[in-house]
């Protein structure tokens, strides 16, 4: 690769931030890079800030989704509802909340809709949707108002905090979006718990509009702070074109190679390796979506205590959050694919577990495949959000990762919604299986992923050679 100076300009920064030059190269691949500008030079502070930020109000969004599933039997008795009814809110929920981040994207990227206004705008919606959830009886009007209302807010917030640390971490993406997303697991653990045992037709009027505010509250807090890079932009500690500089930036770079180009949402289509990813998600989320919504009704079912159905439901969630991390950290070091294909077969082995663990009743058994359902069911979203701009580029990521979390919409349906369906039609052992095989399938997709443009294996890319 050489450099070939391209353009030359002085940096946008932030308050307090100096002006610096820049400058554009290209490599083998027509590339382009904009690099001079440091992290302080555009935001007036460390990039570390749109780490931890996001990570911030992805806490405050997981409520949403991954505690839901410990307020469904008090909902129920509240508003008169079946248990189909709180499983399609759900469902709705999940499939306006993926539904919105390719919209979301595609505004981001032509500069209609900034960041902050985004996460401005999701944080007013995530409170109406717990205000409808706690007030309206009439199951349609809870749809639209959590289901609609409340599943676009969390998505909007969902999608720019994702979408941002990707671009701020373009050499080493995949620990810091899995930190990220880790978040929007583990953050539900004291709700889960506040769900199952202070949360009753007593008090939910309260407990419902009181986590809406607190949801509000700490997203707009976020948001103030919230700003996207400059389109082509580039760390300063690390060479793009030769991958030299910091060690570990570039052993990650040797393993995860950037991007040959910066693909728009119709090229990356085109090359076929983004249907491919959708519909992996598609399989591998409906299998998560499904192990939400339906541990803490199996554990009841199989006569287990109430504490050992919370605390699967709570070792999910935490589980579930660290593994977004911990795989995130992984597949810096051996790769996004293989990494990728581990998780998806962990997650489908679990289901199968959960089925052993309620034949032989035993709750540390049960608790166990809990473990590992709540690693694999979260571990793949921070994959996929890492390989899309590994795959397609950064300047376009918040529409194509928006076009591969799409697939989760349809996951909400049949992994929420129908899934209630196969479990009245087969039993929860007919329904755990199915979800099994669904997901060895989507491994095996998963292995069918080549970066475009590339003609051989990200495995056999050279080693970094550091500097200094």
């Amino acid at each position: 690769m050489t450099a070939d100076p391209m353009a030359t300009g002085s940096s946008s920064a932030g308050p307090g931030a100096a002006h610096r030059p820049y400058r554009e190269v290209t490599d083998a691949h027509g590339r382009v890079y904009r690099i001079g500008e440091s992290d302080r030079d555009i935001l007036g502070h460390s990039r570390k800030l749109m780490v931890y930020l996001p990570w911030v109000a992805m806490m405050a969004i997981s409520v949403f989704e991954y505690a839901y599933g410990s307020a469904e039997d008090t909902l129920s008795h509240a508003h008169g509802w079946t248990q189909s009814n709180t499983f399609w809110i759900l469902s709705v929920w999940v499939f306006f909340q993926a539904g919105v981040a390719f919209p979301a994207g595609w505004l981001r990227e032509r500069g209609i809709l900034t960041a902050r206004t985004a996460m401005y705008a999701g944080s007013v919606m995530c409170v109406f949707g717990f205000l409808a959830l706690s007030h309206l009886s009439n199951v349609w009007l809870a749809i639209l108002g959590f289901g609609v209302v409340g599943g676009l807010g969390a998505g909007l917030v969902y999608a720019t905090c994702i979408n941002m640390v990707g671009k701020w971490f373009p050499e080493r993406r995949g620990a810091r979006t899995g930190f990220v997303n880790g978040g929007f697991a583990y953050g539900s653990l004291p709700f889960i718990f506040i769900f199952n045992y202070a949360f009753d037709t007593a008090n939910y009027h309260r407990v419902l509009d009181l986590i809406g505010c607190y949801v509000m509250i700490v997203v707009f807090g976020c948001a103030f702070f919230f700003k996207d890079p400059p389109k082509n932009w580039w760390p300063a500690d690390i060479d793009p074109l030769t991958c030299s500089g910091d060690v570990k930036n570039a052993a990650s770079l040797a393993k995860n190679p950037p991007a040959v180009r910066q693909y728009t949402p119709k090229e990356a289509i085109r090359t076929g390796m983004l249907p491919l990813m959708w519909i992996a998600i598609v399989m591998t989320a409906g299998v998560s979506i499904f192990g939400i919504s339906f541990q803490v009704d199996f554990a009841k079912d199989v006569g287990f205590g109430p504490l050992v159905a919370a605390s699967s439901m709570g070792v999910m969630a935490v589980i579930n959050g660290i593994g977004r991390g911990v795989v995130g950290w992984m597949s810096d070091r051996w790769g996004r694919k293989p990494t990728l294909v581990l998780v998806i077969v962990v997650l489908g082995l679990a289901q199968f577990g959960v089925i052993l663990a309620g034949d032989m009743k035993s709750e540390w058994l049960f608790l166990f495949f809990a473990f590992l359902s709540g690693f694999g069911g979260g571990a793949f979203y921070p994959l996929f959000a890492a390989l899309t701009p590994d795959y397609f580029g950064e300047n376009y990521n918040a529409s194509n990762y928006g076009l591969v979390y799409s697939g989760k919409l349809v996951s909400g349906l049949f992994g929420g919604g129908l899934g209630s369906m196969v479990v009245g039609a087969w039993g929860y052992n007919g329904a755990y299986a199915l979800a099994g095989g669904v997901s060895m399938v989507a491994a095996a997709i998963a292995l069918l992923l080549r970066q475009p443009g590339r003609g051989r294996d990200v495995a056999s890319a050279p080693e970094p050679q550091p500097t200094g």
